[in-house]
């Protein structure tokens, strides 16, 4: 597989010097639920789930990261840059955007959608000025579609948080926000919680406890390709374009719902 990917990724460098149009390209942001040591953020093994001849998929996630940091670090500039007409942005936030702005990890964002801002004094002395979390969400949508690419919007992955027989499902209000910002951008919606509750619950506490080794949020490398396969089922469900560009592990994902 890693040839493959190689060989793909080659195509993609090579192919506008030939003349030939580029592979699009599939790129996430988000923070470590998506990306983390020893494979075991979910879009870690997502490439998996796609033909490397017809797409690219590029992890840019960073753990640590909420979506005010993930821009203010210059990480969502970089991504910017690479999109191209007829990519994909796959966007989600939210685990690392609740807590007082001005306070450790200085990386909360202002609860909700809307245009309200607070001016801080990060540690090192910088003056910032913070915006909420659907402002920093749009910056993501509007860049990616100035780029003529296409945003999607996900829900949160969920933690192994557990009430009787049901998990939570998310954390905070970030997956509604997530969900009213794509209703209001006319945008596609994976919602991703709900489809990795459904499954957590229909397994249950015990069988579930082993996809997470370390702690509530981060899973094992099986509990993050679990979780690429129902953001492809998410996906599938949507009936969205990616699904011409998966692989046959990808079409061997049931859709969701």
């Amino acid at each position: 597989m890693a040839s493959k990917l190689f060989l793909a990724a080659l195509a993609v460098s090579l192919a506008p010097a030939f003349g030939q149009p580029a592979i699009p390209t599939i790129y996430v942001i988000g923070d470590s639920t998506a990306s983390y040591a020893n494979h075991r953020g979910w879009a870690d093994p997502f490439a998996d789930y796609f033909d490397p001849a017809k797409t690219a998929v590029v992890n840019r996630a960073r753990a640590g990261r909420s979506s005010r940091t993930f821009f203010t670090e210059g990480l969502w500039e970089r991504v910017r840059n690479d999109l191209k007409p007829g990519d994909y942005l796959l966007i989600q936030f939210g685990h690392n955007d609740g807590g007082a702005p001005d306070k450790p990890p200085y990386r909360g964002s202002l609860p909700g959608l809307g245009e309200e801002t607070r001016d801080v004094v990060n540690p090192n002395g910088s003056p910032e000025t913070v915006h909420s979390f659907g402002w920093y969400m749009r910056q993501f949508i509007n860049g990616a579609k100035e780029k003529g690419a296409n945003p999607i919007v996900l829900s949160l992955t969920v933690r192994n948080i557990w009430t009787g027989a049901s998990v939570e499902r998310g954390s905070g209000n970030f997956s509604k926000w997530s969900a009213e910002i794509a209703k209001a951008e006319n945008l596609p919606f994976a919602d991703i919680t709900n489809a990795t509750a459904d499954l957590y619950e229909r397994m249950g506490e015990a069988e579930v406890q082993p996809l997470f080794p370390e702690d509530h949020t981060h899973t094992s490398p099986a509990g993050a390709d679990l979780n690429a396969s129902l953001v492809v089922a998410c996906l599938k469900g949507l009936h969205s374009p990616l699904a011409a560009w998966l692989s046959a592990k990808g079409e061997s994902v049931t859709p969701y719902p």
